[in-house]
């Protein structure tokens, strides 16, 4: 029997972080100063900085395997800006995976436990990426809700993740670093008796710690505030020389052309699970949500499938004849199954490359 190894000391590596705060105060700003960052920006917030960034996720699906594609050689941080526009993405694709309007159609408190499971895939795919020495960071919105002590009478509002209540958790769970931003306001006594005040300061500053207002921690032994700057952190960030020669992980996605509303069609279904769809919510702000041919035609562009190859498989599977175009398919099949079941449709396109048609 081999000697027990017992390993003293503190390790290095890379650190998980999840930066949460108001709209607007700076936190992709803050994401961008991490080492060599590159951005998977769900909400379009990236668009006026100068960051590398890979094409924005049309669909969950995509999202995850742009993550699965990203390693030490394209950069030392990964940064999903934002979280919860993740979640969109998410929910999206599993209500389109089992023909749902919305995830409470499963039934009391059901759709909110597959979104956990769906969501912790990501976390444990992001949890690998930082056991190959590439930092990650997590950017969300917050939002204020009511909270109440199981223990006290009474409730008070606390800024929290805004995520939902079961994905909120494992996020804050997975995280080594999980800080808060707002603003820093004071209130001062505008007359002699104190009966009249107004805000002053607003100073952005990061809180590091727990609070019974806020949610953070931080493994690092940091102040609970901090400026809302990069330096106080830079010491724990380090990055490895970049690698030159190599590609980045995912070919821009060439614009997809105007959507036709196909006819509909009979066909049996696909006798494959569907995991994942893309969610119309995770548009860019002004900006018409991404349709299901356009959404397929990014995930084709990413991994080097063409059309026919597509065509191909779905005329093997006999929902379609080979030489019906994309366009002319009804758009619950794309979304159900071309893109919700994407990974096995891929592997059977690799695997099934030289056909006759």
């Amino acid at each position: 029997m081999a000697e027990l190894q017992i390993i003293s000391g503190k390790l290095s590596g890379a650190i998980k972080t999840v930066i949460y705060g108001p709209e607007g105060i700076g936190k992709s700003t803050l994401a961008a100063c991490f080492p060599r960052p590159l951005f998977i920006d769900t909400e379009g917030s990236t668009r006026f900085m100068e960051v590398s960034r890979l094409p924005r996720p049309t669909s969950w699906a995509m999202l995850m395997e742009q993550v699965q594609q990203v390693g030490p050689r394209h950069c030392a941080t990964l940064v999903i800006d934002t979280a919860d526009w993740a979640e969109q993405l998410c929910i999206g694709g599993i209500c389109a995976g089992k023909q749902l309007k919305g995830i409470e159609d499963m039934g009391y408190g059901k759709g909110y436990v597959y979104l956990a499971e769906e969501f912790g895939r990501l976390l444990n795919l992001l949890g690998g990426l930082a056991e190959q020495g590439v930092h990650v960071v997590l950017t969300a919105h917050a939002a204020m809700r009511k909270f109440e002590q199981p223990d006290e009478l009474g409730a008070y509002d606390r800024w929290e993740l805004k995520l939902q209540k079961k994905t909120a958790p494992l996020v804050k769970e997975w995280a080594d670093l999980l800080l808060f931003a707002n603003y820093k306001t004071l209130s001062v006594a505008t007359d002699e008796k104190g009966r009249k005040f107004k805000a002053q300061g607003g100073k952005r500053v990061m809180y590091t710690t727990h609070h019974p207002c806020w949610d953070a921690k931080n493994r690092l032994g940091l102040p609970e505030e901090l400026p809302m700057e990069f330096a106080p952190l830079a010491s724990f960030f380090t990055a490895p020389p970049p690698v030159t020669g190599t590609a980045p992980p995912v070919p821009v996605a060439a614009p997809a052309g105007p959507q036709t509303k196909p006819p509909v069609q009979a066909g049996e279904q696909l006798p494959l699970t569907a995991p994942s769809a893309p969610s119309p919510q995770a548009a860019a702000p002004k900006k018409k949500p991404a349709g299901a041919l356009e959404a397929l035609q990014d995930l084709m562009t990413q991994n080097g499938v063409g059309e026919a190859d597509v065509r191909a498989a779905v005329a093997a599977k006999g929902y379609f004849p080979a030489d019906t175009p994309m366009a002319n398919y009804p758009e619950d099949f794309v979304r159900g199954v071309l893109i919700g079941a994407w990974p096995q449709v891929h592997q059977w396109i690799k695997d099934n490359g030289d056909l006759p048609f």
